[in-house]
């Protein structure tokens, strides 16, 4: 399978979703502060759009593509000793592995002032549904996809097992972004392994110390094990974005697209946001 084919099969598997999700969320809603879909879709939207365009211009081939080199050149820790392992286990651990990096690289965007600048446009939105999942800086989104093909050589991940976590990375985040009420037994259940949309909606909070909680975006392990799993919001209801943010800002295009490069943005010694 090449470039363009896993392209097309994974953008209808994310338009499929998208939709599914979008239908679900108005026959199970969550407790999200309703707004005009017109407004936020048409900005997330442009950004997705403006996402992948420059991704298609300066790294036309993606960590599919880094996958698909590291294999043919031998290199990275899986490519060392290719029949070491059966290869049910050796996608399974590479699965873990990227899941685990990814956790890192959230919690990085939260605590490194740069990155955060960057991270800051997703989190200005002050509502949440599935096309939040969407909603990303093109800067960031280009630190996103070098760091994940960096991810591919170092570790000589399997392409066809790097193309399943790409599908599962773009899924889970229209998933646990989604307005959706889970019953509360089953969210509670999921929540053991899986992260779910209300444990998500814990980290868009505007209070900052809860920002800095449930990074993950499969599984809940990792919150879990390194000491920022948070099990419910202090707030009810909640609500969402960046303290001093408001809503214009929060949709307008161009002002998400100025969003790292305001004076207000930076983290204080305390990890604290500072806004003028």
């Amino acid at each position: 399978m090449d470039t363009a084919d896993t392209t097309l099969w994974r953008l209808w598997l994310f338009l499929g979703l998208l939709a599914t999700l979008s239908l679900a969320e108005r026959l199970r809603p969550g407790p999200n502060p309703p707004q005009r879909r017109s407004r936020r879709w048409s900005a997330h939207l442009a950004l997705i759009a403006l996402d992948t365009l420059i991704a298609r211009l300066l790294l036309p081939a993606g960590a599919f593509g880094a996958a698909v080199w590291a294999q043919s050149a031998g290199v990275g820790l899986f490519n060392l000793a290719p029949e070491a392992l059966p290869m049910w286990l050796e996608a399974l651990l590479a699965l873990l592995l990227l899941d685990l990096a990814i956790y890192w690289q959230h919690r990085w965007l939260h605590s490194v002032s740069w990155l955060w600048r960057l991270h800051r446009t997703h989190h200005t939105d002050t509502t949440l549904d599935a096309t939040s999942a969407l909603r990303f800086h093109p800067l960031e989104m280009l630190v996103s996809l070098a760091y994940k093909c960096a991810l591919a050589i170092a570790l000589g991940i399997d392409p066809a097992v790097l193309l399943a976590f790409e599908a599962l990375l773009s899924s889970f985040a229209l998933i646990t972004h989604a307005n959706l009420s889970l019953p509360p037994r089953l969210d509670t259940a999921l929540r053991w392994v899986l992260v779910t949309p209300a444990m998500h909606w814990i980290h868009h909070s505007t209070h900052r110390d809860e920002q800095q909680r449930n990074f993950g975006l499969h599984l809940s392990i990792w919150d879990r094990l390194f000491g920022s799993y948070a099990d419910h919001a202090r707030d009810r209801p909640q609500t969402f974005g960046v303290e001093g943010v408001g809503i214009e800002r929060a949709t307008r295009v161009v002002d998400l697209l100025r969003e790292p490069f305001r004076a207000d943005g930076s983290i204080d010694s305390t990890g604290e946001t500072k806004v003028a």
